[in-house]
Protein backbone atom coordinates (compact mmCIF):
# COMPACT_ATOMS: atom_id res chain seq x y z
CA UNK A 1 0.00 0.00 0.00
CA UNK A 2 1.43 3.41 -0.83
CA UNK A 3 1.25 6.34 1.28
CA UNK A 4 1.41 9.82 0.28
CA UNK A 5 4.54 11.51 1.86
CA UNK A 6 4.43 13.83 5.11
CA UNK A 7 4.23 17.36 4.67
CA UNK A 8 6.82 19.53 5.92
CA UNK A 9 4.95 22.26 7.92
CA UNK A 10 7.38 24.58 8.77
CA UNK A 11 8.74 28.04 8.44
CA UNK A 12 12.08 27.99 6.78
CA UNK A 13 12.35 31.72 6.38
CA UNK A 14 13.79 33.39 2.95
CA UNK A 15 17.50 34.00 1.78
CA UNK A 16 18.59 37.16 1.64
CA UNK A 17 17.14 38.36 4.74
CA UNK A 18 17.83 39.14 8.76
CA UNK A 19 16.75 35.78 9.81
CA UNK A 20 13.90 36.66 11.89
CA UNK A 21 12.61 39.19 9.03
CA UNK A 22 13.10 36.18 6.63
CA UNK A 23 11.05 34.29 8.65
CA UNK A 24 8.05 36.91 8.85
CA UNK A 25 8.64 37.36 5.00
CA UNK A 26 8.27 33.63 4.48
CA UNK A 27 4.60 33.65 6.62
CA UNK A 28 3.60 36.45 3.72
CA UNK A 29 4.51 34.81 0.95
CA UNK A 30 2.80 31.64 2.51
CA UNK A 31 -0.32 33.90 2.63
CA UNK A 32 -0.38 35.13 -0.94
CA UNK A 33 0.14 31.63 -2.35
CA UNK A 34 -2.82 30.46 -0.71
CA UNK A 35 -4.91 33.41 -2.08
CA UNK A 36 -3.60 32.49 -5.71
CA UNK A 37 -4.19 29.72 -5.26
CA UNK A 38 -7.96 30.30 -3.98
CA UNK A 39 -7.84 32.00 -7.70
CA UNK A 40 -7.15 28.83 -9.46
CA UNK A 41 -9.42 28.23 -12.72
CA UNK A 42 -11.35 32.27 -12.10
CA UNK A 43 -12.12 33.17 -14.99
CA UNK A 44 -12.33 36.56 -16.23
CA UNK A 45 -15.91 37.52 -16.52
CA UNK A 46 -16.15 36.22 -13.17
CA UNK A 47 -13.77 38.80 -11.30
CA UNK A 48 -16.72 41.27 -10.66
CA UNK A 49 -19.66 39.06 -10.29
CA UNK A 50 -21.60 39.11 -6.82
CA UNK A 51 -24.90 38.02 -6.03
CA UNK A 52 -27.73 39.02 -7.16
CA UNK A 53 -28.78 39.43 -3.86
CA UNK A 54 -26.24 41.78 -3.21
CA UNK A 55 -28.15 45.44 -3.72
CA UNK A 56 -28.01 47.38 -0.93
CA UNK A 57 -25.62 44.90 1.04
CA UNK A 58 -22.05 45.80 0.36
CA UNK A 59 -21.16 42.88 -0.58
CA UNK A 60 -17.83 43.23 -2.70
CA UNK A 61 -16.64 41.44 -5.91
CA UNK A 62 -13.69 39.38 -6.09
CA UNK A 63 -11.84 42.54 -8.70
CA UNK A 64 -13.11 44.71 -5.46
CA UNK A 65 -11.16 42.53 -2.78
CA UNK A 66 -7.98 41.97 -5.02
CA UNK A 67 -7.60 45.94 -5.61
CA UNK A 68 -7.86 46.77 -1.91
CA UNK A 69 -5.36 43.83 -0.79
CA UNK A 70 -2.54 44.98 -2.75
CA UNK A 71 -3.84 49.14 -2.34
CA UNK A 72 -3.97 48.17 1.40
CA UNK A 73 -0.27 46.42 1.64
CA UNK A 74 1.05 49.55 -0.47
CA UNK A 75 -0.36 52.04 2.04
CA UNK A 76 1.09 49.96 5.30
CA UNK A 77 4.44 49.66 3.14
CA UNK A 78 5.01 53.29 1.95
CA UNK A 79 3.20 55.18 4.86
CA UNK A 80 4.09 53.63 8.08
CA UNK A 81 7.07 50.93 6.82
CA UNK A 82 9.18 53.87 4.83
CA UNK A 83 7.08 56.58 6.42
CA UNK A 84 7.16 58.17 2.95
CA UNK A 85 5.49 61.00 2.12
CA UNK A 86 4.95 61.06 -1.10
CA UNK A 87 4.17 57.49 -2.91
CA UNK A 88 6.08 56.42 -5.91
CA UNK A 89 4.56 57.27 -9.57
CA UNK A 90 4.88 53.30 -10.12
CA UNK A 91 3.06 52.59 -7.48
CA UNK A 92 0.44 55.31 -7.55
CA UNK A 93 -0.02 54.16 -11.31
CA UNK A 94 -1.42 50.56 -10.24
CA UNK A 95 -4.47 52.68 -8.57
CA UNK A 96 -5.94 54.82 -11.01
CA UNK A 97 -9.51 54.70 -8.65
CA UNK A 98 -9.51 56.06 -4.61
CA UNK A 99 -9.57 52.35 -2.55
CA UNK A 100 -13.06 53.47 -1.22
CA UNK A 101 -15.80 55.48 -2.79
CA UNK A 102 -17.51 58.53 -1.23
CA UNK A 103 -19.68 56.21 0.44
CA UNK A 104 -16.88 54.50 2.18
CA UNK A 105 -17.19 51.02 0.24
CA UNK A 106 -14.56 49.37 -1.61
CA UNK A 107 -13.80 50.55 -5.09
CA UNK A 108 -15.03 48.68 -7.61
CA UNK A 109 -11.84 48.20 -9.51
CA UNK A 110 -13.97 47.17 -12.87
CA UNK A 111 -12.14 46.35 -15.77
CA UNK A 112 -9.39 44.04 -15.09
CA UNK A 113 -9.31 40.44 -15.74
CA UNK A 114 -6.84 37.81 -13.22
CA UNK A 115 -3.79 38.76 -14.82
CA UNK A 116 -4.61 42.18 -14.35
CA UNK A 117 -5.28 41.98 -10.19
CA UNK A 118 -1.89 39.29 -10.11
CA UNK A 119 0.37 42.01 -11.67
CA UNK A 120 -0.91 44.44 -9.36
CA UNK A 121 -0.51 42.33 -6.23
CA UNK A 122 3.51 40.85 -7.70
CA UNK A 123 4.43 44.67 -8.19
CA UNK A 124 3.34 45.73 -5.02
CA UNK A 125 4.85 42.74 -2.95
CA UNK A 126 8.03 43.31 -5.64
CA UNK A 127 8.09 46.32 -3.09
CA UNK A 128 7.48 45.13 -0.28
CA UNK A 129 10.16 41.95 -0.26
CA UNK A 130 12.57 45.04 -1.52
CA UNK A 131 11.66 47.17 1.23
CA UNK A 132 12.47 44.32 3.70
CA UNK A 133 15.22 42.65 2.45
CA UNK A 134 17.85 45.26 3.81
CA UNK A 135 16.02 45.68 6.80
CA UNK A 136 18.09 45.26 10.43
CA UNK A 137 16.24 43.52 13.17
CA UNK A 138 16.53 46.91 15.39
CA UNK A 139 14.71 48.76 12.03
CA UNK A 140 12.18 46.09 11.65
CA UNK A 141 11.24 46.75 15.41
CA UNK A 142 11.67 50.39 15.86
CA UNK A 143 8.57 52.19 16.28
CA UNK A 144 7.19 54.39 14.26
CA UNK A 145 5.07 57.62 15.63
CA UNK A 146 1.96 58.55 13.61
CA UNK A 147 -0.56 60.76 14.31
CA UNK A 148 -3.11 58.08 15.46
CA UNK A 149 -0.90 55.54 16.62
CA UNK A 150 2.52 54.12 17.06
CA UNK A 151 3.42 50.93 14.61
CA UNK A 152 6.85 49.01 13.81
CA UNK A 153 7.35 46.75 10.57
CA UNK A 154 7.29 43.43 12.63
CA UNK A 155 3.44 44.20 13.31
CA UNK A 156 2.78 45.68 9.43
CA UNK A 157 3.62 41.92 8.41
CA UNK A 158 1.83 40.59 11.14
CA UNK A 159 -1.20 42.70 9.83
CA UNK A 160 -1.32 42.18 6.04
CA UNK A 161 -1.01 38.68 6.54
CA UNK A 162 -4.45 38.60 8.54
CA UNK A 163 -5.84 41.43 6.25
CA UNK A 164 -5.33 39.34 3.19
CA UNK A 165 -6.36 35.87 5.14
CA UNK A 166 -9.74 37.51 5.50
CA UNK A 167 -10.09 38.71 2.57
CA UNK A 168 -8.95 35.37 1.35
CA UNK A 169 -11.91 34.03 2.99
CA UNK A 170 -14.60 36.65 1.62
CA UNK A 171 -13.09 35.63 -2.08
CA UNK A 172 -13.53 31.80 -1.26
CA UNK A 173 -17.59 32.28 -0.19
CA UNK A 174 -18.06 34.24 -3.31
CA UNK A 175 -16.69 31.57 -4.97
CA UNK A 176 -18.79 28.75 -3.51
CA UNK A 177 -22.09 31.38 -4.19
CA UNK A 178 -21.14 31.91 -7.75
CA UNK A 179 -20.92 27.91 -8.08
CA UNK A 180 -24.35 27.57 -6.17
CA UNK A 181 -26.10 30.12 -8.40
CA UNK A 182 -24.95 28.72 -11.04
CA UNK A 183 -26.82 25.27 -10.43
CA UNK A 184 -29.65 26.61 -9.40
CA UNK A 185 -30.11 29.00 -12.54
CA UNK A 186 -28.01 27.25 -14.21
CA UNK A 187 -26.15 30.76 -15.37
Amino acid sequence: MSKEPKSRLVVDGLPGYEPEIGRAVWMLEDTRQLTKAGLVGLADDEIDWVPASAANRNINSIGALLYHIAAIEADWLYAEVLEAVVFPPELTNLFPDDVRDHGGHLAVAHGGGLDVHLLRLDAVRDQVLAAFSGMSLTEFRRERELPDYTVTPEWVLHHLMQHEAEHRGEIGMLRILMATQRETTGA
